[in-house]
């Protein structure tokens, strides 16, 4: 939260918007300081107790009610949009609510002295990652049961990746070695439950361990049984590739994507396995999927070999796609970059390749889903300078209790 003293901006953790607090100042600069709330001097109304350790997984949002995060949430867009692009928004954003236990299908803990765990933000101290409630109530017991299974090799573990399918039927568990070791040695035998596979990297590549390497969801899972895609569809992927983290509003996002990128031809740019790449194959669009980590590129070409008449995979950066694209523009650019946004280069010959006008088959609409406001909003203002107008705009709240928020929002030319 951001308060003023003495004409500096101080960042607090632990406050909530119109609270008065006795804080202590953790460190400082000319221009702005940061604060730990110590005493709340006037509460909010929204005020709760701390679900756990607000800087263990980033849980900052953990000491107000879950509607008035939300809000908070909405405003922070609105404000990124106003302050970073010039872009006031007519209306705040509504946010999609999540559960805000178990949502999470994806996670990287720390390994140390045989415990694994999120490190408390700006530190590397291990905390409990079972507190936060972000992962699945088995996740914790099936990693501690992993560690001791290997043992002293433990220490040769930097991280574990994990990675569940929606249902939390399947669970594969990524070893990453530490600088200088190896763990695709291990030949262990698991039967603990809860876990589906164990794998590891090498210096021959991606090695499984034990068990299955991947998990998989198929569409009817994907949209709780009502699959504007058919049941066909398939997403399977390895823990370390890209996949949208939130069990709970991964499907909601997908189908609103779905809803927003009517067209015939489309371009999915930083498509991940193929989340929207795959569905939108299936509806019957003629797709471009570009991904260029090596994982999840994989990932993608695997889930793409059913559609080949309708997807086309290119596993390439999205610079180097850019730089020489395949003909006209397509009906429909989806973008969905990570938190750093589209880069200057890619921004600028994705709109070159749009440049023709607008009687021709340039591309008409881009759907931009983002996971973070400023980003997104210092896009859009290049996007909206180039002829195209903002048609809609909202939110999910797929990491519930911490300031992350992801944003669609749809520009037309």
């Amino acid at each position: 939260m951001l308060a003023r003293h003495q004409g500096q901006v101080v960042l607090i953790s632990g406050a909530i918007p119109g609270e008065r607090v006795r804080v202590r100042i953790e460190k400082a600069n000319r221009h702005v300081a940061w604060a730990e709330t110590m005493d709340v001097l006037e509460a909010s109304g929204d005020r709760r107790v701390p679900i756990c350790d607000l800087a263990c997984g980033g849980s900052f949002y953990g000491h107000i009610k879950y509607e008035r995060q939300r809000l908070l949430k909405s405003e922070v867009i609105a404000d990124a949009f106003q302050r970073v692009g010039k872009v006031p928004l007519p209306q705040l954003p509504v946010v999609e609510p999540s559960s805000q236990e178990g949502y999470r299908l994806r996670a990287r803990l720390h390994v140390r002295d045989g415990r694994a765990g999120f490190f408390r933000e700006g530190s590397h101290d291990l905390c409990d990652a079972g507190q936060s409630g972000q992962l699945h109530s088995s996740a914790m017991s099936v990693v501690d049961a992993v560690l001791g299974l290997l043992g002293a090799r433990a220490a040769d573990c930097e991280a574990i990746m994990l990675a569940e399918d929606i249902a939390g039927a399947q669970r594969v568990l990524h070893l990453e070695p530490r600088q200088g070791r190896r763990l695709d040695d291990l030949r262990v035998q698991t039967n603990i439950p809860g876990l589906s596979g164990l794998t590891t990297t090498g210096p021959e590549g991606f090695f499984t361990i034990a068990g299955a390497p991947t998990v998989t969801d198929t569409a009817d899972q994907l949209f709780g049984g009502d699959s504007p895609v058919g049941s066909v569809p398939v997403w399977t992927r390895r823990a370390a590739s890209f996949f949208q983290a939130n069990r709970f509003l991964v499907g909601t996002l997908t189908r609103r994507v779905l809803e927003a990128a009517q067209g015939a031809r489309c371009v999915d740019l930083f498509s991940g396995v193929g989340l929207f790449a795959i569905a939108m194959a299936a509806r019957g669009s003629k797709v471009i999927a570009v991904e260029g980590d090596p994982v999840s590129g994989a990932d993608l070409a695997s889930n793409a070999a059913p559609w080949r008449d309708q997807l086309r995979v290119a596993r390439s950066s999205v610079e180097d796609f850019l730089e020489s694209p395949p003909g006209d523009a397509p009906d429909v650019v989806i973008v969905d970059p990570p938190r750093t946004g589209i880069s200057s280069q890619a921004l600028t010959l994705l709109l070159d390749w749009h440049a023709a006008p607008a009687s021709s088959n340039s591309a008409q609409r881009f759907v931009y889903v983002s996971c973070d406001p400023p980003t997104l909003a210092r896009d859009a203002a290049r996007i909206l300078a180039a002829g195209y107008r903002l048609t809609s705009i909202e939110a999910f709240d797929l990491f519930p209790n911490t300031p992350h928020v992801e944003t669609l929002a749809v520009f037309d030319r």
